[in-house]
């Protein structure tokens, strides 16, 4: 199977027998995320980062992952300090940037602004987040969390229920996962939101045309049953536009210990995107399960830089025998990240 020189814009684009194939690479990769390796896959190779919108995890968890394989990054960040900002259009900006790079991170605020950039232009343009729309490298690794957890806990994503509570209107991370799962047998999708942030209502037919049960509560004690999986996510306010409100989210939609206790399964892997919005009233995901396995949200975050390696390896056609391209290193590393990591998680492990 081969990816090589494709745009990642979208999950519509991919079989499931290719998301396995981006899962499978990011295994082979295991060893140089937990830094006991060093690759050369990519020496002489140039990424150029383009972030017209704030972020912090994506932007250097994709530069992370291709220094990682060897190659160099180049950034840019904000309309400010760009050509945009002079009027250059988006189709003149790409193919300047196609003469200098040989493969594009980009993430902007409007939605199909991505696919636009990608459309005239012949090298890998990877989609880091347009507006509302998609994020198609969160929703794999996502993908790759819920794989690894699942493989942790004897389960199978076929068959699964998953809960996804929050803003689902305009939570892009939502709509990509919902659609990758959608590739998978006899999902269950509870969805949880007020009325008025309630998941796109073709995205819901989407799933019901795919043949998945798909089911929408106004709060978490009934949405929470069953749920293998509760993905959490917090209120998109940079997307809210004037008119909108965000009446009737408050408490009662909050994922925390008391929450988890009272209504979910005791085994139930709580995942959210990041950030979290930990300010008064905000209602997100709460600091009270830190200290639980099930919280597998800083799992997602390692697991981001990983998926995104295995994305640059296919996207540029090193994923085959990549491991040929390992060079033994020894540098200090800690046996593990923080010390309310899960026990069975560390670099030894």
């Amino acid at each position: 199977m081969s990816l090589q020189g494709r745009h990642i814009l979208s999950i519509d684009q991919f079989s499931r027998s290719e998301l396995e194939h981006f899962r499978s690479v990011a295994e082979k990769l295991s060893p140089v995320a937990k830094r006991k390796v060093r690759c050369t896959a990519l020496a002489g190779a140039v990424l150029a980062n383009l972030f017209f919108e704030a972020s912090t995890r994506t932007r250097m968890s994709f530069h992370t992952a291709f220094a990682r394989l060897g190659g160099e990054v180049v950034d840019t960040t904000g309309f400010t300090f760009s050509s945009i900002s002079k009027g250059e259009s988006l189709e003149d900006t790409a193919r300047v940037i196609a003469g200098y790079a040989d493969a594009i991170v980009m993430r902007h605020p409007e939605q199909g602004s991505v696919a636009k950039f990608a459309s005239g232009i012949n090298i890998p343009v990877i989609n880091a987040g347009d507006g509302i729309g998609e994020h198609p490298s969160q929703a794999l690794l996502d993908y790759l969390t819920i794989s690894r957890e699942f493989a942790r806990l004897g389960k199978t994503i076929d068959g699964m229920t998953i809960a996804m509570v929050g803003d689902l209107k305009h939570g892009r991370t939502i709509h990509s996962l919902a659609k990758l799962l959608s590739r998978f047998e006899n999902i269950t999708f509870s969805f949880i939101a007020p009325e008025n942030l309630r998941a796109p209502a073709e995205l819901l037919q989407e799933l019901n045309n795919a043949g998945h049960k798909v089911v929408e509560y106004s709060g978490i004690q009934e949405g929470l049953k069953n749920a293998a999986v509760i993905y959490a996510t917090r209120i998109q306010r940079e997307r809210i536009e004037g008119g909108e409100t965000m009446e009737g989210y408050g408490e009662n939609f909050r994922i925390n210990r008391r929450a988890l206790t009272n209504y979910a399964p005791q085994d139930a892997i709580v995942m959210h995107p990041l950030p979290r919005d930990s300010r008064p009233g905000a209602f997100d995901l709460s600091t009270d399960l830190d200290d639980l396995d099930n919280l597998a949200i800083f799992r997602q975050t390692d697991n981001g830089m990983l998926m995104r390696m295995a994305i640059f390896a296919c996207v540029l056609g090193v994923d085959k025998n990549i491991e040929q391209t390992f060079q033994p290193i020894n540098i200090y590393k800690p046996k593990k990240l923080s010390d309310k990591d899960a026990s069975f998680y560390c670099f030894d492990c």
